[in-house]
């Protein structure tokens, strides 16, 4: 089919992809991840400001949150990246910068969430194509109000 701007699907499409360097590419993923023990404390004021640190990290990096729903024992986000950093080392960033935040904002934490870390090691990642898009950003949106 070719890159945007030839019309049709791919005319319309065409704002969803970015260009670099001698690049044009679209890198969509959906990135799942959990607290430490899956406790449920994604809540009130913390989900809050969770959201927020996701959004600035995003806006910092020059990536795109596209869905963000916030449950109470995890998070599913639609994000769009740069091909420069690899997904495990944006994850990475999100997990780490709002681990370090939430713990020192909310200490009461602390007796949930013993040890060094407020997420549980690992995340699911898939990759997301034009064709599944919607889908995603339905089944992230349907996730309720976190």
């Amino acid at each position: 089919m070719g890159l945007p701007g030839g019309g049709g699907l791919w005319h319309a499409l065409a704002m969803d992809y970015w260009t670099g360097a001698h690049t044009k590419h679209r890198l969509k993923y959906h990135l799942v991840w959990i607290p430490k023990y899956r406790k449920r404390v994604l809540k009130g004021k913390l989900a809050g400001c969770l959201k927020k640190l996701l959004y600035q990290a995003a806006e910092v990096n020059g990536w795109e949150i596209e869905e963000l729903s916030v449950q109470v024992d995890h998070i599913h986000m639609l994000v769009q990246l740069g091909p420069v950093k690899s997904v495990a080392h944006v994850v990475q960033i999100l997990k780490g910068g709002t681990s370090l935040f939430l713990r020192k904002e909310f200490p009461e934490l602390e007796e949930f969430l013993w040890g060094d870390s407020f997420w549980a090691d690992g995340y699911f990642a898939e990759t997301v194509g034009i064709a599944q898009e919607e889908m995603i950003k339905r089944y992230i949106r349907d996730q309720g109000v976190g």
